[in-house]
């Protein structure tokens, strides 16, 4: 099987270059590689390699700056994945493509499912919702995976932003009042490479295509989050300057942002782990997998 696989350098195309490895010929490519936001590129690359697979978790996720670059965020993450899906019809490809929390506003009292009505707050959860219905349109056959708060050992993150902070300060104000899953790349990469063996073994008719929500087990929010690996930390005989107790709680309203996040990004796993038998793990063993790769590292 040969697999095109775009954002190599990503948190999240790092880790599915690991678990991708043994299940076909990796085509990895960056930015240099491939410019997600130039359409003909796109389609010379997948035309060049001719793959059996695109895994695509390649995004602009830049999202505040998105506000004021909505054309550049809509040709990466909208216009991007409809032509990844297009070619990879042609070729009787799949696809692989990854999404986000950010394409609901927020209100829903409870976890959000696939069935759920989108409502985009901001620039770029519009156009991750919009490459959603775009890679749909194309007709390919494809999983789309709804994530939240995505981290990893590899490139910049929260885990990593607490620990500078952790370092440099002695307090420091966190929001409290908006509440998800911290989810792992690696989760991310491992529960892809397990249902690519499984689409590989089963074949299509059988093979449940779709779009899926995954994320870790349990909720926390950022307050709680940043605590949480500054215990941990501690736990481990490191030495910071920034205790969890000094972690103040404060309202989004006490933390503007150019673009508006949405309070509540708990998505309902039932849908992807009825289908494929899967067990996720707590969102707490996954940054605790990642603090003890930079804390190893540093």
């Amino acid at each position: 099987m040969r697999i095109l696989l775009t954002g190599k350098h990503g948190q999240v195309g790092f880790e599915l270059q690991r678990t991708l490895a043994h299940l076909g010929e990796i085509y990895a490519v960056g930015y240099a590689d491939c410019d997600l936001a130039d359409a003909s590129a796109i389609s010379a690359v997948v035309r060049s390699v001719k793959p059996d697979l695109i895994v695509n978790p390649a995004a602009y996720t830049a999202v505040d700056r998105a506000e004021a670059e909505p054309e550049l965020a809509r040709a990466v993450n909208t216009v991007a994945p409809g032509i990844l899906g297009e070619e990879a019809a042609k070729l009787g490809a799949w696809v692989v493509h990854y999404s986000t929390d950010y394409v609901f506003d927020g209100t829903k009292l409870g976890v959000y499912t696939e069935d759920d009505l989108t409502n985009p707050l901001n620039v770029y959860g519009r156009t991750k919702r919009d490459g959603e219905i775009a890679l749909e349109a194309s007709g390919a056959r494809y999983l789309i995976f709804r994530t939240s708060w995505v981290i990893g050992a590899h490139g910049k993150n929260f885990v990593k932003t607490i620990l500078r902070s952790a370092l440099e300060r002695e307090s420091l104000n966190v929001v409290a009042d908006q509440y998800g899953a911290p989810t792992s790349a690696a989760l991310l990469a491992e529960v892809t490479a397990q249902l690519v063996r499984q689409r590989q073994r089963d074949g299509d008719e059988n093979f449940p295509f779709g779009l899926y929500h995954l994320v870790p087990g349990g909720e926390t929010n950022w307050c709680e989050y940043a605590r949480f690996v500054l215990s941990e930390t501690l736990a481990v005989g490191r030495s910071v300057k920034l205790l969890p107790d000094a972690i103040r709680a404060i309202s989004s309203s006490e933390y503007p942002t150019t673009a508006q996040r949405p309070a509540n990004s708990r998505l309902d796993t039932t849908k992807l782990r009825r289908c494929f038998g899967l067990e996720l793990p707590e969102w707490q063993s996954g940054v605790w997998h990642i603090l003890k790769q930079i804390l190893a590292e540093s």
